[in-house]
């Protein structure tokens, strides 16, 4: 049983991770700037922001395993990435870092191009991939003081596209995971299998990788 915290364990990453590590037995606090209507049992929720990353250090004491399931839209743009580095600074070194990117700065081929440079991404989420890409190249360029593990999803991931649970998914290491049709996506549930079996049996050590179906 590991003791892990999800900050944004109210959002739509946050809250299935949240369920699933709760579900398999482990011990889980939910990091959220308010209190949910709807709460997973078993769960410590914490009423918490990113924004005090030092506060919100200090309040984690004896969790071993931190994910970070904020994306950089609303009013967290330009917010997130300054305040995760201070967040990983402030925590001790034993605690494992994850982080829920985006699937922006996953590569289109092996050795090629990121999908956030393409032509037919949406300037619109631009911002938000970009900064997510921040996160990975600061976690990239650590010095190795905490171990870390970086998710993409697939491209078709949020909480316009739900999906179901299937306990199933496929690992594309730092290439989009596409299907037989080039189709790409992953529901919110079965993101959330892949980060918890990456907790359990960490097989990314300081490294990101990608899911899908």
């Amino acid at each position: 049983m590991t003791r892990i915290a999800v900050i944004g364990g109210n959002g739509y990453a946050g809250h299935h991770i949240v369920a699933e590590a709760v579900g398999r037995g482990h011990t889980v606090v939910s990091v959220g700037r308010r209190l949910p209507s709807e709460r997973v049992e078993g769960t410590t929720y914490l009423v918490g922001s990113l924004l005090a990353p030092s506060d919100l250090a200090a309040r984690l004491d004896g969790v071993e395993v931190v994910v970070a399931a904020v994306p950089a839209r609303g009013d967290m743009v330009g917010k997130v990435r300054s305040n995760v580095a201070t967040l990983i600074a402030e925590l001790p070194t034993e605690v494992r870092i994850g982080v829920i990117g985006g699937a922006g700065g996953s590569l289109i081929a092996p050795g090629g191009e990121r999908l956030v440079d393409q032509p037919s991404f949406t300037d619109e989420y631009k911002p938000e991939a970009l900064e997510a890409i921040g996160i990975l190249e600061d976690l990239q360029d650590s010095d190795g003081g905490h171990d870390w593990f970086y998710v993409h999803p697939a491209g078709g991931f949020g909480a316009w596209n739900p999906g179901e649970r299937t306990g199933t998914y496929r690992d594309g290491g730092d290439v989009l995971v596409t299907d037989a049709d080039g189709e790409s996506f992953i529901s919110g549930p079965d993101l959330a299998v892949a980060v918890v079996d990456e907790i359990e049996n960490p097989r990314h050590s300081r490294q990101r990788f990608t899911v899908g179906y």
